[in-house]
């Protein structure tokens, strides 16, 4: 799998992730907190599907 997600998008994806996730464990938000999954893991790995299908990533271009 290739990068395609990092810097500011990855660290965003991680903190709504677990943001999401803690409201869930806290009672703040129902079962739906648990989407939060998504985001945690994709920022985690550094991969999205989503951005693999659509052409996209947000990893600085490397210089030859």
């Amino acid at each position: 799998m290739k990068r395609n997600v990092c810097g500011l998008d990855r660290t965003l994806r991680v903190l709504v992730g677990l943001a999401l996730i803690g409201s869930t464990l806290a009672g703040a938000i129902g079962i739906w907190g648990w989407i939060g999954i998504v985001p945690l893991i994709t920022g985690i790995l550094r991969f999205c599907p989503a951005y693999a299908i659509f052409g996209l990533e947000t990893c600085p271009v490397a210089k030859d």
